[in-house]
């Protein structure tokens, strides 16, 4: 049971970090429009504030996905470790 589940946590590992690969391009995409939208409006003080606030929250769509699946992963090695002992014994 826990090979399973240890197979079973390396593929959606696996396919997290393909995810957060997407995750990070698509973040990229999303700010190359906001700089641009800064550099059109003439770098007036509300184009750089709505700048500053689009890009914040592209970051934050960015950075989240990667804390989440650290944590995921620390909360399932920490769960698997003891099972592994337990089979050893």
């Amino acid at each position: 049971m826990g090979t399973a589940l240890s197979t079973f946590l390396s593929a959606f590992l696996k396919l997290g970090f393909c995810a957060i690969l997407f995750n990070e391009v698509r973040g990229m995409v999303l700010a190359v429009p906001v700089l641009y939208g800064i550099y059109e409006a003439g770098g007036t003080l509300m184009a750089i504030w709505i700048g500053i606030c689009s890009l914040a929250g592209i970051a934050l769509s960015v950075i989240v996905p990667l804390i989440a699946a650290k944590k995921l992963q620390k909360y399932a090695e920490a769960k698997l470790k003891p099972a592994e002992a337990a089979a050893a014994a």
